[in-house]
């Protein structure tokens, strides 16, 4: 009696990667439900491409799910309340992720199987956050078929290419060259010359139009906050998703959101890419400028120290981790009074906060910065004379101890 099939659940993007998977899981003899997680940023006619593509190569089932809604609440709102950026540059926009693992650990759930494949290779982070949340969700057998060729070939992508070739699958030119990963948080673009530390290529860009296609006239832009979410563009109500998507057309038209970064590989490689994330730059300009000045001295002061220990977190794959959690928890109660608007500018590729509108700037009515005060000289003089008295005994006690001996 032959024993039946096992099933596998695919996270499956369609790109060089996934399609090398469910190719060589259906030659092992899976029955592969292939899973097409939509966390935004592509249209339906990509996502039927993608359906296509699962079928062409021997998918048992194909599943489309979407999820924008839960990557805005699960990560652009503490992305935002943190401005959390890896190196002070990088936005985490592979942070969706972890979204689109818990989605097919749940499909795996209904189909009773505990067998879950992705495409993640041997030297990036994409499998740090994979595995992890796979350990964290549960008990479940995960397959790698790509991270397997290490063993068998220095050259992987080159050899996924000539395996789906040689088997009558032909691979797009843009996935034989880059390797590109786009959803509502931007868009990453790596490969070729930019793992060569060369000039990225023509090719290389997705969202952010070059200098030579942006608008004459400048843009400007109203984003409103309440509690610290942005509710509002331009007075219009809309939900996360729809005005990140506004956001990355809107800012992307004047080159405003485009990198080229290099980070450090959690395992050990530096690796290089080219990013865009024109909605999340503007989001997190906005934010960033309203609770300045809303919250207190030592809220904005203490938001670095807990950003810098939440990306950290996020980055490197610990996205269920409690102490995650914990910091999320302190996030969200600081931004009880980040409510007003933000009037942003640009007159291209950068773009600036030039107005803020709230009840809870803090300001005191009768002080402007530099002109006017509530409080006289004689007060000014005396706390600067106490706030420095520490640095100024150091100086006089240190310097006469200096001069004894000499």
């Amino acid at each position: 009696m032959i024993a039946p099939a096992k099933t596998v659940v695919l996270a499956f993007s369609g790109g060089l990667d996934t399609s090398y998977c469910l190719y060589d899981l259906k030659k092992r003899g899976y029955r592969v439900h292939t899973v097409f997680v939509d966390t935004g940023g592509i249209d339906e006619t990509e996502i039927q491409a993608i359906a296509d593509r699962a079928i062409q190569l021997g998918s048992d089932h194909h599943h489309e799910l979407h999820v924008a809604t839960e990557l805005w609440e699960e990560f652009v709102q503490p992305l935002t309340w943190c401005h959390g950026r890896v190196n002070d540059e990088y936005p985490l926009l592979c942070s969706d992720r972890y979204v689109i693992v818990r989605k097919c650990l749940q499909l795996a759930d209904e189909l009773e199987t505990n067998c879950f494949a992705h495409g993640c290779t041997a030297m990036g982070n994409d499998q740090l956050r994979f595995d992890q949340t796979v350990r964290s969700l549960g008990e479940y057998e995960i397959l790698a078929p790509i991270r397997d060729l290490q063993a068998k070939t220095t050259l992987v992508r080159d050899y996924e290419i000539q395996v789906l070739e040689d088997a009558g699958f032909a691979v797009p030119a843009a996935n034989q060259k880059y390797s590109i990963n786009q959803n509502l948080l931007g868009v990453t673009i790596s490969g070729s010359e930019i793992d060569a530390f060369d000039i990225p290529g023509p090719g290389a860009t997705a969202l952010c139009e070059p200098r030579q296609n942006w608008p004459v006239e400048p843009l400007t832009l109203i984003i409103g906050f309440e509690h610290g979410v942005a509710v509002t563009l331009n007075g219009r109500e809309m939900t996360g998703p729809e005005l990140l998507a506004e956001l990355n057309s809107s800012c992307g038209a004047y080159g405003v959101g485009r990198h080229v970064y290099t980070g450090d590989v959690t395992i050990g490689l530096k690796g290089r890419i080219v990013f865009e994330c024109p909605g999340i730059d503007a989001l997190l300009v906005a934010h960033q400028a309203l609770e300045d000045a809303v919250n207190t001295r030592w809220q904005n002061q203490f938001r670095h120290v807990v950003a810098k220990r939440w990306t950290e977190l996020v980055y490197t794959g610990f996205f269920y981790e409690p102490h995650k959690f914990d910091l999320e928890a302190y996030l969200r109660s600081s931004q009880q009074h980040v409510s007003g608007t933000v009037t942003l500018r640009t007159d291209g590729g950068v773009i600036l906060p030039v107005a803020i509108d709230s009840a809870h700037i803090l300001q005191e009515p009768d002080s402007v910065y530099a002109q006017s005060a509530a409080w006289t000289p004689e007060e000014a003089s005396g706390f600067i004379k106490l706030i420095g008295q520490s640095s100024t005994l150091s100086a006089r006690i240190n310097s006469r101890r200096q001069d004894d001996q000499e």
